[in-house]
């Protein structure tokens, strides 16, 4: 399953979409994806393991589950759940993943403080949420989205080597200094993530420069 880091690519990558406009739609989704045609793609952003796409008065989710892909400017040989063409050429294609519209602003839907790869991350946050689950071990809180949107098994794992920290230990166990190191590696590593992923990824902010493919896979 891909990962916040990877998302985040993604989103860069297909930025040269945002201000053109759908003019053809495929896909065997169930969801009402033909709504999408004519529609201005107005913005990309991205919340832990969602891909989301704003239009006027809706937005589309993209979440990759397991098995999903994703081709810029290219197909799979394989039926897309979602395609998008654009004007002036270039398509933007998704395969064997979920597809869900929403309606509402996505600052109503998304609490971007909790994305570790948001400019909005807010640690001290992510420590109140820990405090609150005493009971929780390591590994299952480094998993919970609500506190750490974006964290999957690889950043998981090595946040916690990287910390020294054993994946059953309590949280209500941990002394303040080595609760605040579960926090700030799981975003440190998310951007080293990244860079591992893109070497122009930049550590230093959540904006990855764009170094756009023909083609693009999201995986885990």
């Amino acid at each position: 399953m891909p990962e916040g880091p990877s998302i985040v690519i993604l989103k860069e990558e297909a930025d040269g979409f945002v201000g053109r406009k759908v003019v053809a739609v495929r896909g065997n989704s169930r969801e009402p994806i033909q709504r999408i045609e004519g529609q201005r793609l107005r913005a990309l952003r991205s919340w832990g393991k969602h891909f989301l796409v704003e239009f006027d008065g809706f937005s589309v989710r993209i979440h990759f589950m397991l098995f999903g892909r994703y081709r810029i400017d290219e197909r799979k040989p394989a039926p897309e759940r979602l395609g998008l063409d654009f004007t002036g050429g270039g398509e933007l294609n998704f395969y064997a993943c979920s597809v869900r519209f929403i309606e509402e602003p996505l600052d109503e839907v998304y609490d971007w403080t909790a994305d570790v790869m948001n400019d909005a991350w807010d640690p001290a946050a992510a420590r109140r949420k820990l405090r609150a689950r005493p009971d929780t071990l390591a590994a299952d809180a480094l998993l919970d989205q609500d506190v750490f949107a974006g964290v999957g098994n690889i950043i998981k794992n090595e946040v916690l080597h990287r910390i020294r920290l054993h994946p059953e230990s309590r949280i209500g166990a941990l002394s303040p200094r080595k609760l605040g190191e579960l926090v700030t590696q799981a975003r440190e590593y998310s951007f080293d993530f990244c860079a591992g992923r893109r070497p122009t990824c930049c550590a230093s902010t959540t904006r990855c420069i764009p170094a756009r493919s023909a083609r693009a896979t999201a995986t885990a």
